[in-house]
């Protein structure tokens, strides 16, 4: 049976788009998102009720064979030209939290806000900002940061050390994680290649 030439670029063109899709569904550094929950009970009808959400949201860069920590100029290719680093990939990455929090006796209010990591203090700085985050990259707009780009220190709510620990294990793409969670608080850890920097928060009424 001869397939007629009309169908044959059909096939062909279809073949195309789904690569092509399949190219653009590929990112260099997947969006990341972890959360948690406090200050709720758990019924065991209704669930886990009343509890507040705390998010972070960010660029999930992958170590792709790369020695990140160990040179002497890892600060200058994770900042990437910026005065901090953005503690991800791509977009700034972001703190939502629908209760206060503390951070080394610094409190904020329940919002959104941006997070960076000073790596030029030993140990590390963390840091919450009320800098606005872009969604797309805009040179023009001064109010918002994509990424730590022309960041600058005047928004700073938080500026508090960090934990750093050796893990045991190399993890191939940084991740944010909450750990040790109860109702009063937990830690906010990133991991990445064999890093692993946190820092502690407790959460208000």
């Amino acid at each position: 049976m001869k397939i007629p030439s009309s169908a044959w670029i059909i096939l062909l063109v279809c073949v195309a788009a789904g690569g092509a899709l399949a190219q653009e569904q590929r990112v260099a550094s997947p969006a990341g998102r972890s959360a948690t929950q406090v200050g709720g009970t758990y019924d065991e009808r209704a669930g886990y009720v009343g509890g507040q959400w705390i998010e972070i949201t960010y660029g999930r860069p992958i170590r792709r064979g790369r020695e990140l920590f160990g040179p002497d100029d890892y600060r200058e290719f994770l900042n990437d030209g910026a005065p901090l680093w953005r503690a991800g990939a791509n977009r700034t990455t972001q703190l939502i939290t629908e209760a206060p929090l503390t951070f080394g006796g610094q409190t904020i209010q329940p919002g959104t806000y941006t997070v960076f990591i000073d790596l030029a203090t030993d140990p590390w700085t963390f840091v919450v900002s009320n800098w606005a985050a872009q969604q797309e990259y805009d040179f023009e707009n001064k109010e918002a940061l994509f990424g730590a780009y022309y960041y600058t220190p005047d928004k700073d709510v938080v500026r508090t050390p960090m934990r750093q620990e050796t893990s045991p294990y190399t993890h191939d793409q940084l991740s944010w994680q909450f750990l040790d969670v109860s109702a009063n608080g937990g830690r906010l850890a990133l991991f990445w290649e064999d890093v692993i920097a946190s820092v502690a928060f407790t959460v208000g009424d």
